[in-house]
């Protein structure tokens, strides 16, 4: 089973933690199915295979994968646009994390850096888990933490100066993300799909991740680009 993790506090961008949301909880939704193809190297052979008057009932099933929301504390969490949502676990009471988000906004740039709770739980955590990632601006976060030290990292276009002013990091501006090890940073807001879609691949399987984009029909075909100067479309 692969449990996500996915940090919120007050200020998050809304999009930078829901849109992975929606990516990790429909691929676990594909997996309880048995429509994503496992990596062939992962896949159980036949002779190994459960039969079918052994199986597990679905009733009863572990469910292939899970997702919470982590925060400081247990309240509500006001987030940048105005959205609450209501975290499931704390950072001192939470299950064992395969994979970490932590999500940008006014609050990951301008408030959390200096929440030594909260930096010194992902510097923590970070050591633990299998992969750490941030959206847009959550870059800021995982450099106060010191994940981000010497790594190369993306983030949204127009904090692109200022991490790189921070120094001790590598800004890629031309990437939509950025996989450096274990550590996979996504361009703002809406980058954080496609750097998910890309880690449930590298989790699961490139034919997993494909069935999870047509589940979500993500496919990003947006208006008014012939009206932007250098864009054709």
């Amino acid at each position: 089973m692969t449990t996500y993790g996915l940090l919120v506090f007050d200020d998050a961008e809304e999009l930078d933690f829901v849109g992975p949301w929606e990516v990790f909880t429909a691929s676990a939704m594909v997996r309880d199915q048995g429509d994503g193809a496992a990596p062939a190297d992962k896949a159980v052979p036949a002779d190994r295979a459960v039969p079918a008057d052994k199986a597990v009932p679905a009733d009863r099933a572990v469910p292939a994968d899970k997702a919470v929301l982590l925060a400081e504390r247990s309240g509500p969490v006001r987030c940048a646009k105005g959205m609450r949502v209501l975290p499931d676990h704390t950072l001192d009471d939470h299950p064992e994390l395969d994979v970490l988000l932590v999500p940008g906004g006014r609050g990951a740039r301008e408030t959390q850096p200096s929440n030594s709770v909260v930096t010194g739980w992902i510097a923590r955590t970070a050591e633990r888990t299998g992969w750490v990632t941030s959206v847009c601006t959550g870059a800021f976060l995982l450099h106060a933490a010191g994940v981000a030290k010497g790594r190369r990292v993306a983030t949204h276009w127009a904090s692109e100066d200022a991490l790189e002013s921070l120094g001790g990091v590598t800004v890629v501006r031309d990437a939509r993300y950025v996989v450096d090890g274990n550590l996979v940073t996504s361009q703002g807001v809406s980058a954080g799909i496609d750097m998910a879609l890309w880690l449930i691949g590298r989790l699961h399987g490139r034919d997993h991740a494909r069935a999870v984009r047509r589940y979500i029909q993500y496919e990003p075909a947006p208006p008014y680009l012939a009206d932007e100067p250098g864009i054709s479309g």
